[in-house]
């Protein structure tokens, strides 16, 4: 059987922000029409290496697939698989490190697309890692912004990060030695950190200003504090099921009986319609992704799709 294999740099070639976006945006989609199905998260470990499989099949976009990834002290090491919806042919492995940054971005994109002020023109950013400039990135892709401020802990990281960050998305993008000027006075303000403890203040936060909290999908680990429960009008999830065994910065809120997952929409929810996206310009509105399958699946099939028509990838014989 020949399947096409896409190396890390394949996948850089091939992959835009904009495709993922119309991926992410259309996984989640089909999601909420019942077009597609997607399967939480699944860990298992040794005493070295944890191993995470997620999964999803896509009805109406004639794709099922998964990806496997293993962390180790070492790094981690990202492998998505697609198969033929019809056929159950095997299309492509795929290196997914790469995609996987883009799609958290993408997602953010959408949900910022939906959920935030349409003038929107300011951004803040905590985090100065891989997942970081993906974030910022996408949110260049859906509103006009014109400035952008990032913290993070490690000076000489923030300020590689704001210098590279400023030629590659065209806006000015600034250093801050204080934490809460990436809050205050942002339209937008995403948190792509590593960090177990919360790293953003709700008291920091501005009326009207949306925010993407990506950084975590372990239930022991939050980037926000409860203020910040507390001060968003509206709680958007990617996936209620996945949030519910992941999201360590809701978890707290729900314990404490300020947040109840009735009250908790999905973003593919308000994709279809089913609910409105902004309703007030002074509320906030608050994202949390913790990445699905459907994502990474529906972006793979746009890759792939880009491979095939330009002959980048290798075939394997297997």
């Amino acid at each position: 059987m020949a399947v096409l294999y896409l190396s890390e740099d394949d996948v850089r070639r091939l992959l835009t922000m904009e495709m993922a976006i119309d991926a992410v945006e259309t996984g989640l989609k089909k999601v909420a029409l019942d077009e597609a199905m997607n399967v939480p998260r699944a860990r298992c470990q040794t005493d070295h290496a944890m191993l995470h499989i997620m999964s999803a099949a896509g009805k109406t976009l004639g794709v099922l697939g998964y990806k496997a990834y293993v962390t180790t002290r070492k790094g981690t090491q990202f492998h998505v698989h697609l198969f033929n919806g019809r056929t159950g042919e095997h299309l492509a492995w795929m290196r997914a490190d790469y995609l996987g940054q883009v799609r958290t971005g993408a997602a953010s994109a959408v949900a910022t697309k939906y959920l935030a002020r349409a003038a929107a023109s300011t951004a803040g950013v905590f985090g100065s890692g891989k997942q970081a400039r993906t974030q910022l990135l996408g949110l260049t892709k859906v509103r006009k912004l014109k400035r952008a401020t990032v913290y993070s802990p490690n000076e000489e990281r923030r300020r590689k990060f704001a210098q590279e960050m400023c030629k590659e998305c065209g806006i000015e993008v600034v250093p801050a030695s204080r934490p809460e000027d990436a809050a205050q006075n942002q339209d937008v303000v995403c948190t792509a950190t590593t960090s177990r403890e919360p790293v953003l203040n709700g008291e920091w936060l501005s009326d009207g200003s949306h925010l993407n909290v990506v950084g975590s999908n372990f239930l022991g680990k939050a980037e926000i504090d409860l203020q910040t429960i507390r001060r968003a009008k509206r709680i958007v999830v990617d996936n209620k099921d996945q949030c519910r065994i992941e999201a360590g910065d809701l978890l707290p809120a729900v314990e404490e009986g300020l947040l109840d997952w009735a009250n908790v929409q999905e973003l593919g929810q308000i994709i279809t319609g089913r609910y409105p996206g902004r309703e007030a310009k002074q509320e906030i509105t608050l994202f949390k992704s913790v990445g699905l399958a459907i994502e990474d699946v529906a972006t793979a099939a746009k890759v792939y799709e880009a491979a095939n028509a330009k002959g980048i990838g290798k075939t394997l014989d297997v």
